[in-house]
């Protein structure tokens, strides 16, 4: 995979063009009417609408070019329905930890589809690549900030 491709997972694909769609749709041109409604209320210097718009106009237009060109370079990797025993992108990787005997089951995404509240661990983080290329039953150790954390990798699937 060369330097410019981002993988990403068949679900992040379409939840980023989903949300890039709505941008362009819904958000961009409310956007403009919300300008041109507070454009109608006179001086521009003291309309705090106005202002609060524009800067909402320079979100939604950066989020627009930066979901346009990460898309246009995303490859999408999609393991389900095949027989891998390894972790891989898109993986769903139940772990025990080995100190607490606690269970922790993560999602191997792309990092820009990563969420670490809904357990989705980008590939780049620490955790992932230390799962990668693993096996069920293999020991990982995991270097993090607070020392050492040691999994042992009790199921993968897809």
């Amino acid at each position: 995979m060369s330097d410019d491709t981002i993988p990403i997972t068949p679900e992040g694909y379409e939840l980023l063009t989903a949300e890039l769609k709505n941008l362009k749709e819904v958000e961009r041109p409310q956007v403009i009417l919300d300008i041109a409604e507070a454009r109608a209320h006179g001086d521009l210097k003291e309309n705090a609408e106005y202002h609060a718009a524009r800067e909402r106009q320079g979100f939604v237009e950066a989020r627009i070019k930066e979901l346009d060109g990460s898309l246009s370079r995303a490859k999408v990797i999609d393991f389900r329905g095949q027989n891998i025993d390894q972790v891989r992108i898109g993986a769903y990787v139940t772990v025990t930890d080995e100190e607490s005997g606690e269970e922790k089951t993560f999602r191997i995404v792309g990092d820009l589809e990563a969420d670490i509240e809904n357990n989705k661990l980008s590939l780049s983080s620490p955790i992932a690549k230390a799962l990668m290329g693993k096996s069920t039953d293999d020991f990982v150790e995991v270097k993090v900030p607070k020392g050492t954390v040691e999994y042992v990798i009790s199921e993968i699937k897809y």
